[in-house]
């Protein structure tokens, strides 16, 4: 006797029950296989980034006041004896390198004033650091006749120090609060301002010399300028990118802080010293510009979260796009003149906060 046949349905692929149910009463990935898949989500953000910054930093170099072909800029950057050399590498190249350096620094300065106050409105321009930096720039030019940024550098990074400090210990030391912080920063912020003003105004060579710099502006860089401020700018970044790390453990408060390995004292010391050289030779380079500082890290916090190790980098990269291409708006929108780029950050930077404000994105970090 034959015994029955049986039909055989040929699995050639999975049901969809099959797959719904693989797919529903599957374990979730391990925490290291998230961790790694998100540190290469944001490794390949940085990357991007990286590109458009050197996008808009050869758009910096090819677009000015005055209208060239590319074909005579690519010759005046690399051709000696071309009529474009001058132009090229005595105005265009030290103005696209000092907004580079000057970006980073007020990006990575007003993340880590974030981080360290505990206060999303920390920025180098509301908490009054530019205004010590501006103030003891108008008395060196006011007292000494300082004008050229080899002189400035010191005495601003010598007023930033003042003002970090001077804020921070008004604002409560380590029990600080974000709003008495606010409320320390925008009382000498607008006392360091009135008194930049009375210097201009009882002194006309002082006058003539901070005109334009108390806008903020990057059209009177020159090759000394960069050389001048670069070391201070690399120093500070330098430090608060060592300073990351134990930073983070410092948002647990001062108990987790030293039980993860951190000590407190010394990482606010090492935050306000590169805060210090970050604004300093930024103000002293550029004058002071708002915005940069407070808007960079707020739309950075949304693509890395509040990790100092990648909000740094990314700041790093990120101030300088905002910063060079609202240059290079300046110098467009104005032909043949141009716009200083402090107003052009303060003239576009106050509507997109406030958007951010409004859309929910503002994060205490």
């Amino acid at each position: 006797m034959s015994s029955p046949v049986r039909n055989r349905v040929p699995q050639t692929e999975p049901t969809l029950s099959a797959t719904l149910a693989k797919h529903v009463g599957a374990p979730p990935a391990p925490p290291a296989v998230r961790r790694q898949s998100r540190a290469a989500l944001r490794a390949a953000g940085l990357a991007a980034s990286v590109l458009l910054l050197a996008a808009v930093a050869v758009l910096s170099i090819a677009v000015g006041a005055k209208q060239l072909p590319l074909t005579d800029v690519w010759q005046g950057l690399l051709d000696r004896d071309a009529a474009e050399y001058a132009v090229v590498h005595r105005m265009r190249l030290p103005r696209t390198l000092l907004g580079l350096l000057a970006g980073a620094s007020l990006g990575v300065a007003g993340a880590v004033m974030q981080a360290l106050t505990r206060n999303p409105l920390a920025d180098p321009g509301l908490l009054g650091i530019n205004a010590g930096a501006s103030a003891a720039v108008a008395s060196g030019a006011l007292l000494f006749g300082i004008g050229g940024v080899s002189g400035q550098v010191w005495f601003a990074l010598l007023g930033a120090a003042v003002v970090t400090a001077a804020v921070y210990a008004v604002g409560g030391g380590r029990g600080a609060t974000p709003a008495r912080l606010a409320l320390a920063g925008a009382a000498l912020n607008a006392t360091l301002y009135s008194y930049v003003s009375a210097v201009m105004l009882m002194d006309t060579a002082s006058l003539e010399r901070l005109r334009f710099w108390t806008v903020g502006s990057l059209a009177s860089a020159e090759p000394p300028t960069v050389r001048t401020v670069a070391p201070f700018m690399a120093a500070g970044l330098l430090v608060a990118l060592a300073v990351a790390r134990p930073l983070n453990a410092l948002a647990l408060g001062d108990d987790a802080a030293r039980a993860l390995g951190a000590r407190p004292a010394l990482v606010r010391s090492a935050v306000i010293l590169a805060i210090t050289l970050l604004c300093g030779a930024a103000t002293a380079a550029c004058g002071p510009i708002v915005f940069v500082g407070l808007l960079v890290p707020h739309l950075v916090r949304a693509l890395t979260g509040p990790d100092l190790r990648w909000l740094l980098p990314y700041c790093a990269v990120l101030a300088p796009v905002l910063l060079l291409g609202a240059d290079v708006l300046g110098r467009v929108l104005s032909r043949p003149g141009e716009l200083q780029v402090g107003l052009v950050t303060a003239v576009a930077g106050g509507p997109l906060f406030l958007w951010l404000v409004l859309r929910g994105r503002v994060a205490h970090p």
